[in-house]
C-alpha cells in the first residue's frame, strides 16, 4: 500500500499562536470571580462543607407538578412513538418523531413559558434527557445539542429582550438550534479559531468552516463563534452570533458518520461571505469564548443525565438476563466474578443519578457556584457511563457483542448491549474530552493558589510584583496549612445523622470523605512547592487530583441522597445500602489514586512518547497492514466558495 499523502497540518489561515498566548486566551475566557459559594471548590482546598449540599435541595412542588406531568406524556411517546431499533437501521431519526417532540415542546423544555416554552427547570430537564436518551440516545443529542449548548442557553443568559422575544418563540414550538465552535483544525484551543467576521456597516461578513456540528445538518438556528478582527470601533476577539441556516452563503457540506449516535445529524458547515445583522451578536465583541464557557456551566449536566438514563438500563438488563442465565448449575448472577459487576452498575447508578440531581437542584437554587460541580458531574459520568455499558457487554458474553436485530433474527430478544456501548463512547470527547476536563477542572482547584502565588511563577512578572505575592503567599499559607492537619474527620461520633438505627453506617464515609480532602489539598500544596511554574505541565498528577475530587464529591452526593430518602422513606434502607455499596467501592480506588500521585510512570512515558515521535520506534510497527484511506490528516478548511453539494435538510 503506498504511504499516505499528507498536507501540513497546520492550513496557511489558521491562527499562529504560541502556547502561552493559548492559555492567555482560555484564561481570559473564565470566569475569574466566585461571588457564591463552591462545595467542590472547597474540597479541593481541604474544606468540607457539608452544610453546603445537606440537606439536600429540593424542587418546589409546583416545578414538581409540572415536570411529573411533562415526563409522563413524554414516556407515553418515548413507548409509542420512537421506534430505536428502525433509528439504529436507517441512521436516521425519522421526521415525524422529531415533529412529534415539537407539538409536545420538548424543544422548549428550558425556555420559559413567556417565550412559548415549558420552563421546566434542570432537575426535570435532566429527567426528560434521561427518558428519551433511553428510548434513543440520537434523540437526546438533538434535544440536547438544541436546548443546553445550542441557542436557547446563550440567549437565556446574555441576549437582549429583543433577541429573546424574536428567537426564544421560534426555539420553543419549531426551530432546531446548533452550536458551531469547532474547526477541523480547532478543538479545545479555541485561540486558534480561523473562522472571521469582519464589520461591514450594519452588518458582519462571516467566513470559515465548522467541524462536527451536532443539529447543523437539520438546524434552522445556529449560534457561531467566529473571530473579529480588531479594527477601528472594534475592540475585536471571538464573538457570538445568532445566525439563520438558510442564509446565503452557508452551506452543509457533508452529513457525518459515527461509531455510534447513527441518527445524529452532524455535519460540516462552510459560510462564504454570509451576512449576519449587528443586531445578531450576542453580548459584546470578545465575549464569545466567555459565553460559550458560561453557557457549559449548567449545559454539560445534559451528558451525564443520560448516563444516568443508561445506567438504569444497564443495571435492569443485567439483573433480568443474570437471573435466566444459568451456568454450573445457579445464575450467573451469583458467580462472584459476575456479581461484582451487576453490584458496580447498580452502586455506580445510583452515585451517578445522586451526583446528577444534586448538582442540578444546586443550579436551579442558584445559591451555589456550580462550576466545578458541572464539570465533574460531566467527567465522572462520561467515564462511568462508558464503564457500566462495557461491564454489561461482558455479563451478556457473546450475546453483548451480538447486535439486537442478529439476536431477534434468530429469536432472542433484540438487546442493544454493544449500540449502548459505542453511543456512550462519544460522551469521553463531547462537549470537552475527559483530559481537558482534567486541565480545567484542575485549572479552578488550584484557583486559591494561584490568586495569592500566581505571580512567583510568572516569568513576565517584575520582581517587586514577585515579592508582593511572596508575602501575600506567606500570609494565606500561614493561615491555611494548619487548618488541613486535624479535623472533624477524626472524631468518631462526627455525622452521627447518617448512621440511623437499622441503617448501613455512611458516617464513616463521610469522614473518610474529610480527612481525604485535606490530604487531597495537602498534595496539590506540595506539588505546587515542587514544580512551581512547571505544575501545568503535570498532567498526570493534575488527573488524578482531579479524579480523587471527582470520587469524594460522588460519595458526599450519594450518602446526601440516601439519607434524603431515608427522611422521605421512599427506598431509605435500601438507598443506604447501594451508598453504603459504592462508598465502599470509591474508596479502593480514591486510596490507589493517591498512591499513584508519586509512584507513577509519568516521567518514563515521557521519554517513550520523545522515541515514538522521533521514530525511535518505527520498527515496531512493521509486520501490519495500514487499512487506512489516503488524505491529509486534517481536511483544508481555507474560505472560500463551496464546491459541494448542500445537504441541509430542514425538518417540516
Amino acid at each position: 500500500m503506498s504511504a499516505p499523502t499528507d498536507k501540513p497540518l497546520h492550513q496557511p489561515h489558521t491562527p499562529k499562536i504560541s502556547e502561552r498566548e493559548a492559555r492567555q486566551v482560555a484564561e481570559a475566557a473564565r470566569e475569574q470571580d466566585w461571588r457564591k459559594p463552591s462545595f467542590a471548590k472547597e474540597l479541593f482546598l481541604g474544606r468540607f462543607r457539608l452544610d453546603l449540599i445537606h440537606p439536600h435541595p429540593m424542587p418546589t412542588g409546583e416545578a414538581a407538578r409540572r415536570g411529573e406531568e411533562f415526563l409522563s406524556k413524554l414516556r407515553r411517546f418515548c413507548e409509542t412513538e420512537i421506534d430505536g431499533a428502525r433509528i439504529e437501521r436507517e441512521a436516521r431519526i425519522p421526521d415525524e418523531v422529531i415533529n412529534g417532540l415539537r407539538e409536545l415542546g420538548a424543544l422548549g423544555m428550558k425556555i420559559e413559558p413567556k417565550y412559548g416554552g415549558l420552563g421546566l427547570t434542570q432537575v426535570y430537564y435532566n429527567k426528560a434527557l434521561a427518558l428519551v436518551g433511553s428510548a434513543n440516545p440520537a434523540i437526546g443529542a438533538l434535544l440536547s445539542a438544541h436546548q443546553s449548548i445550542g441557542v436557547p442557553q446563550p440567549l437565556k443568559q446574555f441576549g437582549t429582550e429583543e433577541q429573546k422575544q424574536r428567537f426564544l418563540p421560534r426555539l420553543a414550538r419549531s426551530d432546531i438550534s446548533a452550536f458551531l465552535l469547532t474547526e477541523p483544525d480547532v478543538g479545545s484551543d479555541p485561540a486558534r479559531l480561523a473562522t472571521t467576521a469582519v464589520p461591514d456597516g450594519d452588518d458582519y461578513v462571516l467566513d470559515g468552516v465548522k467541524l462536527w456540528t451536532t443539529n447543523g445538518v437539520v438546524a434552522d438556528l445556529l449560534v457561531v463563534m467566529a473571530r473579529v478582527p480588531k479594527s477601528e470601533g472594534h475592540k475585536g476577539g471571538i464573538t457570538a452570533f445568532v445566525v439563520e441556516a438558510d442564509s446565503e452563503g452557508i452551506t452543509v457540506e457533508n452529513r457525518n458518520a459515527f461509531m455510534g449516535l447513527r441518527g445524529l445529524e452532524n455535519g460540516v458547515t462552510r459560510f462564504h461571505q454570509v451576512r449576519v445583522p449587528a443586531e445578531n451578536r450576542i453580548g459584546p465583541e470578545g465575549a464569545g469564548l466567555k459565553i460559550a464557557l458560561t453557557t457549559l456551566n449548567t449545559g454539560r449536566l445534559s451528558l451525564p443525565a443520560m448516563c444516568v438514563g443508561a445506567g438504569k438500563w444497564c443495571l435492569k438488563i443485567a439483573r433480568e438476563w443474570s437471573a435466566a442465565r444459568e451456568q454450573w448449575g445457579k445464575p450467573v448472577a451469583r458467580h462472584e466474578a459476575v456479581g461484582a459487576k451487576i453490584s458496580f452498575i447498580a452502586a455506580t447508578t445510583f452515585a451517578l443519578e445522586a451526583v446528577v440531581d444534586l448538582a442540578s437542584q444546586m443550579a436551579d437554587e442558584d445559591r451555589n457556584d456550580i462550576r466545578i460541580e458541572a464539570a465533574l458531574a460531566k467527567l465522572y459520568g462520561s467515564e462511568m457511563g462508558c464503564l457500566m455499558a462495557d461491564e454489561l457487554v461482558q455479563i451478556r458474553g457473546g450475546r453483548g457483542f451480538e447486535t439486537a436485530e442478529s439476536l431477534a433474527a434468530r429469536g432472542e430478544r433484540a438487546v442493544p448491549a454493544e449500540q449502548l456501548l459505542r453511543d456512550l463512547r462519544i460522551n469521553r470527547i463531547f462537549e470537552g474530552s475527559t483530559e481537558i476536563m482534567h486541565l480545567l477542572i484542575a485549572r479552578e482547584a488550584v484557583d486559591a493558589h494561584l490568586a495569592v502565588a500566581g505571580d512567583i511563577i510568572d516569568p513576565d512578572k517584575p520582581m517587586s510584583a514577585k515579592a508582593r505575592a511572596g508575602a501575600n503567599a506567606a500570609a494565606f499559607y500561614a493561615r491555611w496549612l494548619p487548618k488541613l492537619v486535624t479535623g472533624p474527620g477524626q472524631l468518631p461520633r462526627t455525622y452521627a445523622e447518617f448512621h440511623p438505627a437499622g441503617h448501613q453506617d455512611l458516617s464513616t464515609h463521610l469522614r473518610y470523605v474529610e480527612r481525604s480532602s485535606r490530604k487531597l489539598a495537602r498534595s496539590t500544596f506540595y506539588a505546587m512547592s515542587r514544580w512551581q511554574g512547571r505544575m501545568e505541565t503535570k498532567q498526570g498528577f493534575l488527573g488524578r487530583i482531579v479524579d480523587i475530587g471527582a470520587e469524594l464529591f460522588a460519595m458526599s452526593a450519594a450518602c446526601v441522597r440516601a439519607d434524603m430518602l431515608r427522611a422521605s422513606d421512599d427506598h431509605g434502607r435500601e438507598a443506604y445500602q447501594l451508598a453504603d455499596a459504592f462508598c465502599s467501592q470509591a474508596r479502593i480506588r480514591v486510596e490507589e489514586l493517591f498512591t499513584r500521585l508519586w509512584s507513577n510512570t509519568d516521567d518514563l512515558d515521557r521519554k517513550v512518547v520523545d522515541g515514538v515521535l522521533s521514530g525511535t520506534y518505527s520498527w515496531l510497527e512493521e509486520g501490519v497492514i495500514d487499512a487506512s484511506g489516503e488524505g491529509p490528516w486534517i481536511a483544508d478548511a481555507t474560505p472560500g466558495p463551496t464546491v459541494k453539494e448542500n445537504v441541509h435538510r430542514p425538518i417540516r
